[in-house]
Order: C-alpha cells, then sequence, then structure tokens
C-alpha cells in the first residue's frame, strides 16, 4: 500500500529509514507512530532527564510525543526526523525550564546550600569517583553539574557528549551556527570538569 510513497521517500533521504515510517502514518498506517515512538523513546527520554531532572518526566516525554505526533504534517522530510524530533524536546525542555525558574525566583539559594551539604561519603558511596562523563549518565551529581549551567551550554553538553549527536546536528536542531556549537561545548566541558573537580571526582 505504501511501496510506491515509500521508495520515493527513500530517495529523498536514503539514510533516515524513519522517513518511510513517516510517510506511512502520514497515509494512515496505524502503527507508524507507534514504531516512531519506540525507536525513540529512550533517546528523548534520556535528553529530557539531563536537560530538566526527573520531575515530571513521563509528562514532559508525553508532551514531547504529543507535539510531534500534531506536526508530523509539517515536518520537512529532507531532514532527519530525529533531528526534527529533539528540536521538539529541547523546545519542552526550555518551556519546563522557564517555569521552573519562575516557580523558584524566590528560593534560587536552595541548590547552592543542597551542594555545600553533599557529604564525600555521599559522593563515593555513589561512585562518583570512578566515573568519567559518559560514565556517570544518570548519577546525580552530573545532574547538579548540568543544573548550574545556562540553558545554552548544557544543552550542547548534553546533546553532543551524553546522547552523542553530530555538531551539524546539534546546530540544526537548536538553529546556531556550528561554530556556535564548538564555542559552547567548549566553555560547558571547562565548566563542568571544574565543577566536578571541585565535587573530588577524579577525570
Amino acid at each position: 500500500m505504501f511501496r510506491t510513497v515509500t521508495t520515493a521517500i527513500e530517495a529523498q533521504n536514503p539514510r533516515d529509514p524513519d522517513l518511510a515510517i513517516v510517510q506511512a502514518c502520514l497515509q494512515g498506517d496505524p502503527n507508524g507512530f507507534k514504531k516512531l515512538y519506540q525507536r525513540h523513546h529512550h533517546k528523548v527520554r534520556s535528553t529530557l532527564y539531563q536537560l530538566c531532572g526527573s520531575d515530571g518526566l513521563d509528562d514532559l516525554v508525553q508532551d514531547v510525543f504529543l507535539r510531534a505526533w500534531k506536526g508530523l504534517a509539517k515536518f520537512r522530510q529532507t531532514s532527519q526526523f530525529s533531528t526534527w524530533l529533539y528540536r521538539i524536546a529541547f523546545n519542552v525542555a526550555s518551556d519546563r525550564r522557564k517555569a521552573l525558574a519562575k516557580m523558584r525566583s524566590r528560593n534560587v539559594a536552595v541548590e547552592d546550600d543542597q551542594l555545600a551539604n553533599l557529604s564525600d561519603e555521599a559522593i563515593a558511596r555513589d561512585g562518583y569517583q570512578q566515573a568519567g562523563l559518559n560514565q556517570m549518565h544518570y548519577q546525580d551529581i552530573m545532574q547538579r553539574g548540568l543544573a548550574n549551567l545556562s540553558e545554552d551550554h548544557r544543552a550542547v553538553l548534553v546533546l553532543h557528549d551524553l546522547e552523542e549527536i553530530p555538531q551539524k546536528d546539534i546546530a540544526e536542531i537548536l538553529s546556531i551556527p556550528v561554530g556556535t556549537v564548538k564555542s559552547r561545548l567548549f566553555h560547558a566541558r571547562s565548566a563542568i570538569r571544574k565543577f566536578l573537580e571541585a565535587q573530588g571526582v577524579e577525570l
């Protein structure tokens, strides 16, 4: 049923296996979007966790895929579906962080106090001293370090170092030049390194 359309889409962008699924979904395949969800759910969830933390994570993931479903007809099929989906995830994360910033505007010092009270024993118990950046993907100390970064620096570090997305794709996701990606990544890595060293983490 979808063979002719699928062949045309693959010819447009043969490197993206999602495009055939997207087209089938747009043509009425009842399982199409479910397949896209299954392919990308874990990556989207991981990215949102690194950008926003665990609070309300399920709702954020649901919001991303709901926006993707509603906007699927507007997706430019000459682009990578995953890049488009990450852009939606970044927008959802940005909205979430702005909302939280307003809610916490009167309690700015709370997280700093929590960092100051974090004991060396707690860090050692959770294995932070052994972990490098990739090994600490879901560790609390990395989440605390990421929370100290600006939104721009945090997004680039998460997408590149943790989700392993190429710089050119990050530039498209964030709508910034590749040179800006490189600059933000350099500064973000430097800030994270200083934070981790201050916490006794050996890199």
